[in-house]
């Protein structure tokens, strides 16, 4: 017995370290065969369409996890680890994502960023759309609050896309896809805006439709600003189109006899009916004050400024919405510019030659009717006739040589009352001025062209 214990003693110590070499070998191919497991696994899931996946081995038994987005899906993802080589069991611990029903996507527009919410139905999907937004809007922040779920309509990455152009659109609002329905509303960048939308719409797959569009269009801002003192009409803003264009800037030359027009207008969609009806008339009410600003708000005109005389700031007052179309509203806030200095006979003679230079006094062709663009010209001799108080006026009619001397003498005659009566509503007395027609007998130009018939049709003042 001393013998055998003491020969056990000698090889005991030997026994040890070829245990723990024996341990360690069998461990290291456990490690090893775990590896080449999760990774065969791992490769085999390369295309499927999962979330949170997880894969962890045991030996050669796989524990794999994994959100699905359907059964058929989830099997075959289960049935590609289990085909891997080496894998003895797989634990299932995948399932399906909740199924949203509805089934509820937005885009959200604020001062500062674009907030995705509600469920897309693929990771994919959520990388497609916040790829979308950052590089359609321009710099703008922009938040995931996606969540994913089934039940997602067909085709829906392209609608989500075409509503995410949309939005660009907007200036802030919101676009909601319940299921195939469509909700919109906001206020757009630019005019036009929410036309653009609505045509972008018409482009949505077969099965969708809008359920709402609210999208309101921002307003649509007319302005004309008179300078006294740089002597300009500045118009900005919109007009609908290149023939309104056209006709405002050629009835603004028509009104504003001595200012220049400074054109800085655009044309645009989205302006209110009877634009043009009611802008060409508040250019004339603009037009016989000193110094003013025409705004025109969708269907609201503001028109606010100095008139020359006190009966000229309650005409324009009282006038101001007569004209324009049924609908539209108006505010005149009107003051009376002071009065100038008065001025002598010789100065004031000078001071209306000076402004009939600039225009004429118009009237209805063949007629005495003294047409409305003329309104801003007679203020300003009605204002200058006030600086001269003590003098007498003569109110000189003058025609070119159409027609019969007879008519034109009588036709003369009608306009210079024509005009002396208009002076006369103004405030002034009627014993100051002398209406005369002279006919054609006075010409300063000839008569053998337009443009010399014109220069003889007229009406001067003289200072008597």
């Amino acid at each position: 017995m001393h013998g055998l214990f003491k020969w056990s003693s000698k090889w005991w110590p030997g026994v040890i370290p070829l245990a723990v070499f024996w341990g360690l070998a069998a461990w290291t191919s456990t490690t090893a065969v775990e590896g080449d497991v999760a990774a065969r696994s791992n490769a085999a899931l390369k295309d499927s369409v999962l979330d949170k996946r997880r894969i962890s081995v045991d030996g050669r038994d796989v524990t794999f996890a994994a959100n699905a987005f359907s059964e058929e899906g989830r099997l075959s993802a289960v049935a590609s680890v289990e085909a891997v080589p080496g894998v003895r069991l797989v634990n299932d611990e995948t399932r399906l994502v909740p199924e949203a029903k509805p089934f509820v996507w937005s885009a959200e527009r604020d001062v500062v960023r674009v907030t995705l919410g509600g469920s897309a139905p693929l990771p994919s999907s959520k990388g497609k759309l916040m790829e979308a937004a950052k590089a359609g809007l321009g710099g703008v922040e922009v938040v995931d609050q996606m969540g994913l779920a089934r039940g997602a309509p067909p085709r829906f990455d392209a609608v989500a896309l075409l509503l995410l152009d949309q939005i660009s659109k907007l200036k802030d609002g919101k676009i909601t896809l319940t299921d195939n329905k469509i909700n919109l509303a906001g206020m757009a960048r630019d005019l036009g805006g929410r036309e653009a939308v609505a045509a972008a719409l018409k482009n949505l797959p077969d099965g969708y439709s809008v359920a709402a569009n609210d999208i309101k269009a921002p307003p649509y801002i007319f302005q004309a600003y008179k300078d006294p003192v740089a002597l300009t009409l500045t118009l900005t803003g919109y007009v609908p189109d290149n023939n309104v264009h056209a006709a405002l800037v050629a009835a603004a030359g028509r009104k504003f006899f001595s200012e220049k027009v400074v054109d800085n207008l655009k044309a645009s969609v989205g302006a209110p009916s009877g634009f043009a009806a009611a802008v060409v008339p508040a250019l004339g009410a603009l037009s016989r004050l000193s110094t003013g600003t025409l705004v025109v708000s969708d269907r609201e005109v503001k028109l606010s400024g100095d008139a020359l005389y006190d009966a000229a700031a309650g005409q324009i007052r009282g006038g101001l919405g007569k004209d324009f179309p049924q609908g539209w509203q108006y505010k005149a806030e009107i003051s009376v510019k002071p009065a100038s200095a008065p001025v002598d006979a010789t100065v004031c003679q000078q001071l209306f030659a000076d402004t009939l230079t600039k225009g004429r006094i118009r009237f209805e062709s063949g007629k005495a009717d003294i047409v409305p663009d003329s309104a801003g010209l007679l203020d300003r001799l009605i204002e200058t006739a006030m600086r001269c108080p003590t003098t007498n006026i003569e109110i000189a009619g003058h025609t070119d040589s159409d027609g019969e001397e007879a008519a034109n003498q009588a036709l003369s005659e009608k306009r210079a009352q024509a005009v002396m009566d208009y002076l006369v509503r103004a405030g002034l007395p009627a014993s100051r001025f002398t209406p005369i027609g002279y006919g054609s007998t006075q010409p300063v130009a000839a008569n053998d062209g337009e443009d010399g018939k014109a220069q003889n049709r007229r009406i001067e003042f003289v200072v008597k």
